[in-house]
């Protein structure tokens, strides 16, 4: 017994001192940052912590208390948080794991502090049922108090990243899921707060025990080759150090390499082996300015003094400078030819920069001369607006949920300009939809359009960075269920399928109505039976889909469907009627076309052509440039005094414009969408396999668009050809050709003027 104890003994010292010790480091990392040292209600959070998890042990074997100091450790060194983050973090599991309350807390360490543990405690009994995911549960009221304090967040992300380190303590199935979490979440949303390094570590881990092979395959193979990368390193390096020397400046060189994760995802996307991958060598310039002020311009002396040195790349200058990410992030990258004939990336910042890029908005705080929980950053709060507006739109689903937040967690961004030249910040292949709704729920659901550069796209067009976008509107524009093909950002995906939701009910109640209105006037009651055997003969598998169709005709019960029910008549195919609408220039048109227009004496040339649905067979429209709806136009009167339309462009227009002036007449069009017309798209590509089926389908099923003629040729691996649909008008060619843009392996997609 005397040797139990003696142990035990042995064992508690043993624990004391690495206690202490870990504390100790603690506090000295606190004493050496910028914070105002407010060691005291840290040392009595320390101690309230301790006796609170007294005799606790983690799965490692290590005292309890041990998991709130490295995580208060990760929050003050790592992320640069204050005395009020530290005191939260150390106390961050005392609620949830004791019998210590939250007005506990409160009434020993205030309010502030109170909030964030409250924030940071798991809840019982899930708004999304029983069969939901905790972790969602958790998540979202983590973002409910995120949204009034950022810090709870913060020390989430912290208490995950060292629940990632000692992850090997937990069973293989445990180390699954919180490794998948971490990736689908928290590794994106501590990107989205600027954490870099913290980022990049959790992916690292979460790579590391949810692919332990290939994890160990690529870190094998990147000390293999440390040694040719470190002897490119200092080759590449040592003339550019010796132009900063030069100039005066304080620097240092860091070399940057890419991560196992990062490597593992690129040979996953791009179909390549690990030698392959060119650029998992970067470097990374970090000065102090001579001019904190001027440091802006000093990154840009930098870049001019290596283009002396190296060939840059024109296509792979990043300005993050001028235009930080919307995560804070600044530095400006360059893409530089070494003279071993390799493209290496530069990444030059300032130490402020690097600072931010590293610890994100915690050290941009650091930087402002006044209190930093009230700084106003404009970006960080529109960020935290969308997720408000996210939660107070509740989904049925905890994936749904989690799909959303996630959707808005963007990696990289585009900066978009208003007409009147304020900067927006986007997500890459956002659309100018996805533009309108950012601006106002009001311009989303009635854009018609959008201005680009001053031209005229459709909603679909997708933004590039720098571009300034006008959207266009028209109060009778509506949400319509293939805009969610155009959006990609959570809340314009969220705004849409709210409004739908909301018509789509409106419809099958109406759809209900009209069902309920045919069968009594055929002396039948609505039964289930009824119902079923409708759907049944219209190919449809849900009632709801029936009432949907009914309340937007487009199916009208006839007499065949009374038949059906019957049993009077069977029918081989859907029996309603469906509508159609019949294309231009069908052959099977019984009406006769309007006579063609003749120019005479008493002929107003100074009043415009204007083309409608009725008007559009008295003119006359050649095959040399096929104009549709959309089209600039204008009117020529030929040697028949008939009016012939053509494109503005068009080179045979130019000719009569140079020659035959006094015959050009102006032209409009009046369409409403009644009539089709023709148009061809040349495509071009790589040929596979199944790249006819993937066209066709973007066309047929996706976009609902009738094909008229395919002409395709392929040789040595690559094809060619054209394909001929059927348009109202020239914004529905350009919603095919960015949809067709959007095919694997199909490189270019042009309109055959």
């Amino acid at each position: 017994m005397e040797d139990i104890d003696l142990k035990n003994k042995e064992r508690e010292a043993a624990d004391n001192e690495m206690i202490e010790k870990a504390f100790q480091h603690l506090l000295d990392t606190y004493l050496a940052s910028r914070h105002r040292k407010k060691v005291d209600i840290i040392i009595k959070a320390f101690n309230f912590a301790r006796q609170a998890h007294k005799g606790v042990r983690r799965l490692s074997g290590e005292p309890y208390i041990m998991h709130p100091i490295a995580v208060a450790q990760i929050a003050s060194e790592e992320m640069g948080l204050g005395s009020t983050s530290i005191c939260a973090a150390l106390l961050h599991d005392v609620v949830e794991d004791t019998d210590y309350t939250v007005e506990d807390i409160e009434n020993i360490f205030g309010k502030k502090i109170a909030g964030i543990v409250d924030g940071l405690t798991k809840i019982s009994g899930g708004i999304f049922g029983d069969k939901a995911s905790t972790q969602a549960e958790n998540f979202k009221k983590l973002l409910l108090t995120m949204s009034d304090d950022i810090r709870v967040i913060l020390i989430k992300i912290c208490d995950r990243l060292h629940n990632m380190r000692t992850l090997a303590s937990q069973p293989a199935n445990k180390q699954y899921k919180i490794a998948g979490e971490t990736l689908y979440i928290y590794a994106p949303l501590a990107n989205r707060l600027g954490l870099n390094k913290i980022k990049t570590e959790l992916e690292d881990l979460s790579f590391k025990f949810e692919h332990p092979e290939e994890y160990e395959k690529i870190k094998q193979k990147l000390a293999f080759t440390e040694n040719d990368r470190t002897r490119l390193f200092e080759d590449f390096t040592a003339p550019i150090r010796e132009a900063l020397t030069k100039m005066g400046l304080k620097y240092t060189i860091k070399a940057r390499v890419k991560t196992p994760y990062s490597i593992w995802q690129k040979m996953q996307n791009k179909h390549v082996t690990f030698e392959e991958i060119y650029d998992i060598l970067a470097v990374r310039i970090i000065f102090t300015p001579l001019d904190r002020e001027d440091e802006v311009n000093e990154c840009f002396q930098i870049y001019v003094s290596l283009n002396k040195i190296y060939k840059s790349h024109p296509d792979r200058l990043r300005d993050w400078v001028n235009h930080p990410k919307a995560n804070g992030y600044q530095a400006l990258h360059v893409t530089l030819m070494s003279k071993t004939g390799q493209w290496i990336e530069v990444q030059i910042r300032s130490d402020r920069m690097d600072e931010i890029a590293e610890q994100g908005f915690a050290a941009h705080w650091k930087y402002k001369e006044h209190n930093p929980q009230a700084d106003d950053d404009s970006e960080l709060n529109d960020w935290l607006r969308t997720i408000k507006e996210i939660l107070d739109d509740p989904q049925p689903d905890a994936m749904d949920f989690l799909d959303t937040i996630k959707l808005n967690l963007f990696a990289s961004e585009i900066f978009v300009f208003t007409p009147k030249g304020e900067i927006k910040t986007m997500p890459a292949d956002c659309t100018a939809l996805d533009f309108a709704f950012t601006i106002h729920t009001f311009l989303g659901s009635h854009c018609i359009g959008a201005k680009v550069n001053h031209k005229l796209v459709p909603m679909s067009h997708k933004l590039k960075s720098g571009d300034q976008v006008e959207i266009l509107t028209s109060k009778s524009q509506h949400p319509k269920p293939e805009w969610i093909n155009f959006v990609s950002t959570a809340k314009a995906k969220g705004k849409i399928q709210a409004i739908l939701r909301r018509d789509s009910k409106e419809v099958q109640r109406k759809g209900e109505d009209v069902l309920r209105q045919w069968l009594q006037t055929r002396g039948l009651t609505p039964a289930t039976s009824i119902i079923d055997k409708l759907c049944a003969f219209h190919d449809i598998s849900r009632p709801e889909d029936f009432f949907q169709a009914l309340g937007e005709r487009s199916i009208i019960l006839g007499d065949k469907d009374f038949d059906e029910l019957t049993g009077k008549k069977k029918s081989n195919g859907g029996g309603g009627w469906r509508k159609f609408v019949p294309f231009l220039k069908s052959k099977d048109k019984v009406e006769q076309k309007p006579q063609l227009l003749v120019v005479g004496k008493e002929f107003n040339r100074k009043i415009p052509c204007v083309i409608t649905e009725d008007t559009i067979g008295m003119y006359i429209f050649p095959d040399c440039c096929h104009p549709i709806p959309g089209d600039d136009i204008l009117g020529f009167i030929n040697s028949k005094n008939q009016v012939e339309i053509h494109k503005r462009q068009c080179s045979v227009a130019t000719k009569f414009k140079s020659s035959f002036g006094n015959r050009i007449l102006d032209a409009k069009w009046d369409m409403h969408k009644r009539l089709f017309f023709d148009a061809v798209i040349e495509i071009r590509g790589i040929d596979r396999k199944g790249m006819l089926f993937d066209v066709s389908r973007v066309l047929t099923k996706d976009l609902d668009v009738n094909i008229h003629k395919v002409t395709i040729s392929a040789d040595q691996g690559i094809f060619a050809g054209t394909i001929e649909v059927k348009v109202h008008d020239r914004d529905e060619v350009r919603l095919v050709m960015s949809r067709l843009k959007e095919v694997e392996d199909l490189k270019e997609v042009s309109q055959i003027l």
